[in-house]
């Protein structure tokens, strides 16, 4: 899986499950930015195949409608879509 990395402060991990044409993803990711959090994130209409079947099983695991953005802090909390008090209040 083609994994980006943007550095900031270790909130733990922070992996954001996005569509490169998504603007709530956009978003998402931009506020993660914004709050200089150190994390990581997969545009997944640019995978392929078996890779791309890996990583949808993935987020359904957390978000079993499977829209973007899924967000997962800390391998335990879930956020669907463009939430910022949530996802602010997770990074906490």
């Amino acid at each position: 899986m083609v994994v980006e990395h943007v550095n900031g402060k270790k909130k733990g991990t922070v992996m954001l499950y996005a569509l490169s044409t998504c603007g709530w993803c956009a978003r998402t990711k931009e506020l993660l930015r914004t709050l200089g959090v150190d994390f990581d994130y997969t545009y997944v209409d640019l995978l392929e195949g078996k890779e791309q079947d890996d990583v949808m099983n993935e987020v359904e695991r957390w978000n079993p409608k499977g829209s973007f953005p899924t967000l997962v802090i800390k391998d335990k909390t879930g956020i669907i879509g463009f939430r910022e008090d949530e996802i602010r209040e997770a990074l906490k």
